[in-house]
């Protein structure tokens, strides 16, 4: 998995945050990440949903995996992390949306991508959203 996240973020900082093959056209960010048990700085390249004001949401959906993916887990133990967007990297603050919050969002993520809908089919767990507010 690494050696194709590391072709796709290649791709991206190549192609001012442009990537093909599955990704055309999809809206694409890399946030950097620090692990929670071993606290070294890791890439990930993901699939994001612009919002109106600026913010960005983002989903731990690991494909309809049974367990969250790894960069969730770090997300929560560091929420203060800087992403590429583009050609533009800044730092932005990420909080998971509440259970009142994430039904609306949720459906307009599965109207954009209805792939998150089949992850979310293939898995018990509710796929967790996250919010990714510009910090200055």
């Amino acid at each position: 998995m690494s050696d194709w996240n590391q072709q796709i973020i290649d791709e991206f900082r190549a192609n001012e945050g442009r990537v093909g093959g599955m990704f055309e056209g999809a809206p694409m960010i890399l946030i950097h990440h620090v692990g929670a048990r071993t606290g070294v700085e890791r890439v990930s390249p993901l699939v994001y949903f612009p919002e109106d004001d600026g913010r960005m949401i983002i989903v731990a959906s690991k494909g309809g995996s049974p367990e969250n993916p790894a960069w969730y887990h770090n997300l929560k133990a560091n929420p203060k992390i800087d992403v590429e967007v583009g050609a533009r990297t800044f730092p932005v603050a990420v909080e998971e949306l509440t259970a009142d919050e994430r039904p609306a969002v949720w459906e307009r993520i599965v109207t954009d991508r209805p792939g998150f809908g089949d992850y979310q089919r293939k898995t018990s767990r509710v796929i967790p959203v996250l919010r990714l507010t510009p910090v200055s």
